[in-house]
């Protein structure tokens, strides 16, 4: 396919076999974030109930599952340039079905590790990272829109996934339930991913990866990590995540004491039904807009959020915070990958998503025990939650440095 090929294909089509993509990431995402992101916390949960164990012991287990996913995630690309998107997908998949499994069978704290571990392969298969990558191999113009509508499988993945893993624990127990999980997965994944993920077009962004000339995984990266612009992304992102994650898992903790369990789980079940209405909405627009001034002041809506939360205590004023604060969380792990595209050199988009979706799971795997760590010290919420104001307001400065160049030739 030359370039006169390339300048045929509609991205816009309804026919356009990159949609039937978008599906197929979108059913990944599902299961990836429902089993490895959100099941995490129905795995301390019963892992606790079942043996005992302090939270601490199997909470240090899910700290040991994003740190050992990051370590995978950023050689994505290099997986899928050399094994091509059908075989990682598929084996993204058999390993978030043996992890799930594993899961279910722990009976020791070592085996708790040896599952997390297998989690992880399977989190580095069914996740953001691979979504990116895979996307990037159908889309260019439209890429904003496909990921956006993708990765709203993530906020699936705990709005359904989680309810339903905890009915099934209910009716088969957590071994049976996490057997039931994995067959599900291979069940729907395997054939879709068969039927539909094929050879990607020879898109001119995508042929680039070819060129004789295009660098290392080795050199773009060392080279991102002199690139202000590159280091601008990555490290505002990093501190974002890090607040975000911190807050989202103690949310429940806080809003208890205040408004009571029942109105916290509506503002909890609240703020995640808008990151899915946030991601659908910037989906249109997303590719047209300044990705960065976009970036800044998402980062700033939820600092906004954030201090009503810690400032104001009536009901609605709490519940309509939390709806603020969830409208920008889904497309925060959408928008690095945007800038991306929009300002390196295409032939290291692949390898410079999967350092950038490394660099922010190994700092927000730390999120939610600090903020713990600072709850316990100080005797509430309120300092904790202004650090990760700080953090936000932080960030939003310095999404806006862009470096000297608006395209690098990473």
């Amino acid at each position: 396919m030359d370039a006169s090929t390339h300048a045929t294909i509609d991205e816009t089509s309804i026919r356009y076999e990159g949609w039937r993509i978008v599906l197929v990431c979108f059913l990944l995402a599902t299961f990836g974030w429902g089993l490895g992101f959100y099941g995490q916390s129905v795995y301390v949960a019963e892992l606790h109930r079942l043996r005992g164990w302090p939270a601490s012991l199997i909470s240090s287990g899910t700290t040991f599952f994003y740190l050992s996913g990051a370590a995978l995630v950023a050689f994505v690309s290099e997986a899928i340039r050399s094994f091509g998107p059908r075989k990682c997908l598929i084996a993204g998949t058999f390993a978030m079905a043996a992890a799930a499994i594993s899961i279910g069978q722990v009976r020791e704290p070592w085996q708790l590790y040896a599952a997390n571990a297998v989690l992880a392969f399977g989190w580095a298969g069914t996740s953001l990272s691979i979504i990116t990558n895979t996307l990037g191999l159908w889309f260019d113009h439209k890429r904003g829109m496909a990921i956006s509508l993708a990765l709203n499988g993530a906020s699936f993945g705990g709005i359904a996934g989680v309810p339903l893993l905890v009915a099934a624990i209910g009716y088969f127990g957590f071994s049976g339930a996490m057997i039931a999980a994995a067959v599900a997965i291979i069940v729907l994944m395997v054939p879709v991913i068969l039927i539909f993920v094929g050879q990607p077009p020879l898109h001119l962004s995508t042929s680039a990866l070819a060129a004789s000339d295009a660098p290392s995984a080795t050199q773009i990266r060392a080279r991102a990590l002199r690139d202000i612009g590159f280091l601008s992304v990555s490290g505002a992102f990093a501190l974002v995540l890090f607040a975000q994650v911190g807050f989202i898992v103690h949310l429940i903790s806080f809003l208890d004491s205040v408004i009571g369990r029942e109105r916290a789980a509506i503002a909890v079940a609240l703020l995640t039904a808008m990151a899915v209405v946030g991601r659908v909405l910037f989906s249109f627009v997303i590719d047209r807009l300044n990705q960065r001034l976009a970036s800044s002041l998402s980062f700033v809506s939820q600092a906004v959020a954030l201090a009503v939360i810690i400032n104001v205590h009536n009901d609605i004023a709490l519940i309509a915070a939390c709806a603020l604060f969830g409208f920008s969380v889904g497309n925060l792990i959408t928008l690095p990958s945007l800038i991306v595209q929009r300002e390196f050199d295409p032939r290291s988009f692949g390898v410079l998503v999967s350092l950038i979706t490394a660099i922010n799971q190994i700092t927000y795997a730390f999120g939610p025990g600090v903020v713990g760590v600072l709850r316990d010290a100080s005797g509430s919420y309120a300092l904790p939650f202004y650090a990760c104001i700080g953090l936000e307001l932080t960030a939003a400065v310095l999404i806006m440095i862009r470096g000297r160049r608006t395209k690098t030739s990473s």
